[in-house]
């Protein structure tokens, strides 16, 4: 990564081993940003935590900060106060969603009160149904079902 790299966002969509959530990440500012559909606190899966902060200081390491000035508890975690699912398996879509509702509004941070423009306690099933939709055209384009 070089200076324009600086302010991009990694989406990290991660399965805890039955659940999606989604972690994007800034790794120049060590920002990681937490939306959980179920409202869990990261420390809920700790070894997801160990995982993206080792990552994020392996990538210090290889561009050469050097850990006294930026120790390993500077990553910063937030967590995204985003819309809840009502039940247990529309996770996936969730986390879809609110990958589509950030890049849609191009922004570089998440505020941890998720974003005004699609601020809601929950996804209408209509909202859930839009994604699959957009999903399914999606596959359809690249030809994955055939």
């Amino acid at each position: 990564m070089d200076n324009k790299d600086a302010e991009k966002l990694f989406f990290i969509p991660f399965n805890t081993g039955g659940h999606w959530l989604l972690l994007v990440i800034n790794p120049i500012q060590e920002i990681v940003y937490y939306l959980d559909s179920l409202g869990n606190d990261w420390t809920t899966y700790p070894d997801m935590k160990v995982l993206i902060d080792t990552v994020l200081q392996a990538f210090r390491a290889q561009r050469d900060i050097q850990t006294s000035r930026r120790g390993a508890n500077s990553i910063t975690w937030i967590k995204v106060a985003c819309p809840q699912q009502r039940n247990q398996i529309d996770c996936g879509y969730f986390m879809l969603r609110f990958m589509r509702d950030t890049l849609a509004l191009g922004r570089l941070k998440i505020p941890t009160d998720y974003f005004e423009e699609f601020k809601c306690a929950f996804y209408t099933k209509d909202q859930v149904d839009e994604i699959k939709e957009e999903w399914c055209q999606f596959m359809i384009e690249l030809n994955v079902c055939s």
